[in-house]
C-alpha cells in the first residue's frame, strides 16, 4: 500500500513538473527541486524525456549533483556526465563515494578524466586512481577506502577517544579494522564489541581474526553472493599480500544485486538494462536491430526446415495448421528449465559435481510433462481430425520435444558460461531455435514417412 502511495506521488509530481516546464514556470520548478531528496530528483530525470531532462537539470542545486548522479542509472548519468564542464564535474564528485567516482571517470574519454583528476584535491585524487587501476567488476571496483583503523595494542579506552576525537563514522561502519604497522589485515572489532569491552582491555584480546576478508580481484557477483550468505553489512578488501585496501558495504551490493537482476531481464530481450527510456530513436534502434538481427537467422534455421517439407503440406493441409503446436510446447518447457539453470548458475547452486543430476532431474521432467501432453494433445487430435495416425505422430513428435527441450534448458547455459557467453542473454534465444528445429522435424519427418 505504501509502495503504491509512493508510486503514484512520483507520477502525479511528473505531471506538475511537466506542466509547469510547458508553461514556462522555471521559477516555480527550482523551488519544487530545492524541496526534493536527491533520489527523488533522480526518478525524476529518468522518467523524463531528454529535452525536459537537460532544463531540470540547469534548475538543479549544483551541491546536490553528487548525490544525483549517485542515484542515476548508468545510461541517464553518461549522458548528464558528457554535457558538464570538468571543473563542474569535479566539484559534483566531493559528495560522492569513490567507486562511483571511479564509474563516473571511465564513461568519460580519457583527456576529460585525466581534466576532473587534475581538478580534485591530492587526498580524493589519490583515492579515485586507487579505485580506478581496478577492473570494474571485482573487489577493487567496488570498493570504498574510507575505513578506520586501529592496532592491536591499543587499549579500547584509546580506541573510543580516538573516535570521540575524529567526530564522525564513514557510512555503514559496523566495525573498525586492525592492522599491523604495514598495514596488513589481521582482525577487525565490531562496534558492539568496542562499546561493551571494559576500557582497559587491549583491542588485541576483543577483536576478531581476519576471516573475513576479500580478495581485492574477486568478481562481484562473488561478493554479492558472500554478503547475501553471511548477512555483511561491510567487509574489508585485501590485496594479495593482505594489506588492507578498502572496503565493501551492504549499499553497494545490493546496487549489484539490483543491476544483475535488471540486466537478466533486460538480456532476455536482447535489451541493455541500463538503456534510457527516453533514449535517441537512432541509438535504440541501432541498440536492437543487433538483437532482432540474431533472432532472423534463428527464425530462417527454422523456416528452412518447414520447406523441406513442403511436399507433405501440400498432401494435408492438417499438418500445417498442426505444425506450431510442438515447437510452441517446446519452447515454453525448455524456457522454464533455461531460466531455473540461469538462476543457479547466478548464485552458485550448479558446478561440475551436480550438473549431471541436474541433466538427469530436467529430463525425466520432460519425460513425464511430455507422456502427459502427448496423450492429451494426441488425444485432442485424434478427436478433431479423426485420424489415429496424425495424433499419434504429434503425440510422439510432443514427446520426444519436451525431453529435449529439458535436457537443452539444462546444457545451453552451462555451455555459454564455459564460452564466456551471458546465458540471460543468449540462452532463450538458442534453446527456443533448437526446440523449434527439432520439433519440426521430428512431427514433419513422422508425417511424411506416414502420412
Amino acid at each position: 500500500m505504501a509502495e503504491q502511495q509512493e508510486f503514484d506521488q512520483a507520477h502525479q509530481t511528473l505531471q506538475e513538473v511537466s506542466t509547469a516546464l510547458d508553461n514556462g514556470m522555471f521559477v516555480h520548478v527550482r523551488r519544487q527541486l530545492q524541496d526534493m531528496e536527491p533520489e527523488d530528483i533522480a526518478h525524476l530525470l529518468e522518467a523524463s524525456p531528454r529535452k525536459s531532462r537537460d532544463v531540470l537539470w540547469q534548475l538543479t542545486d549544483p551541491e546536490d549533483y553528487g548525490e544525483i548522479l549517485d542515484e542515476l542509472s548508468e545510461d541517464v548519468k553518461d549522458g548528464i556526465v558528457s554535457q558538464m564542464a570538468p571543473e563542474k564535474l569535479a566539484e559534483a564528485t566531493e559528495g560522492m563515494e569513490t567507486d562511483d567516482v571511479a564509474y563516473v571517470l571511465r564513461s568519460l574519454p580519457e583527456d576529460v578524466s585525466r581534466e576532473v583528476l587534475s581538478q580534485m584535491d591530492s587526498t580524493d585524487r589519490l583515492r579515485v586512481e586507487t579505485a580506478l587501476s581496478y577492473p570494474e567488476e571485482t573487489a577493487g571496483g567496488m570498493m570504498n577506502t574510507d575505513f578506520i583503523t586501529i592496532r592491536s595494542d591499543v587499549e579500547v579506552d584509546v580506541v573510543l577517544r580516538y573516535l570521540r576525537m575524529k567526530g564522525e563514522l564513514p557510512e555503514a561502519t559496523d566495525a573498525l579494522y586492525v592492522v599491523d604497522s604495514e598495514s596488513r589485515l589481521i582482525g577487525h572489532l565490531p562496534l558492539t564489541s568496542l562499546l561493551t569491552a571494559q576500557p582497559d582491555v587491549e583491542v588485541s584480546e576483543v577483536m576478531d581474526d581476519a576471516d573475513e576478508a576479500i580478495p581485492v580481484d574477486m568478481d562481484d557477483g562473488e561478493v554479492a553472493s558472500l554478503f547475501e550468505r553471511r548477512n555483511w553489512v561491510s567487509a574489508p578488501v585485501v590485496d594479495e599480500n593482505d594489506l588492507l585496501v578498502g572496503r565493501i558495504t551492504i549499499d553497494d551490493v545490493v546496487d549489484i544485486i539490483r543491476e544483475d537482476a535488471e540486466h537478466s531481464m533486460m538480456s532476455m530481450a536482447g535489451m541493455d538494462d541500463d538503456e534510457d527510456t527516453f533514449a535517441p530513436v537512432v541509438k535504440s534502434a541501432r541498440r536492437r536491430s543487433v538483437w532482432l538481427g540474431v533472432n532472423v537467422l534463428a527464425a530462417l534455421a527454422a523456416a528452412s526446415v518447414s520447406n523441406m517439407f513442403e511436399a507433405t503440406f501440400d498432401k494435408m493441409a492438417a499438418i500445417a495448421v498442426l505444425m506450431t503446436i510442438v515447437p510452441s510446447m517446446g519452447g515454453v518447457a525448455g524456457n522454464q528449465t533455461v531460466a531455473l539453470v540461469i538462476r543457479g548458475l547466478a548464485v552458485g547452486h550448479i558446478g561440475d559435481s551436480n550438473k549431471r543430476e541436474l541433466l538427469m532431474k530436467e529430463a525425466a521432467i520432460g519425460l513425464l510433462n511430455g507422456l502427459l501432453w502427448a496423450c492429451i494433445i494426441g488425444g485432442v487430435v485424434v478427436v478433431w481430425k479423426d485420424n489415429f495416425i496424425l495424433g499419434g505422430i504429434i503425440a510422439t513428435a510432443m514427446m520426444a520435444n519436451l525431453i529435449i527441450a529439458g535436457v537443452a534448458g539444462v546444457t545451453i547455459p552451462i555451455f555459454l558460461k564455459k564460452m564466456n557467453i551471458d546465458p540471460a542473454l543468449a540462452g532463450g534465444m538458442a534453446l527456443t531455435t533448437v526446440t523449434d528445429v527439432i520439433g519440426l522435424s521430428v512431427f514433419l519427418g513422422l508425417a511424411t514417412l506416414l502420412i
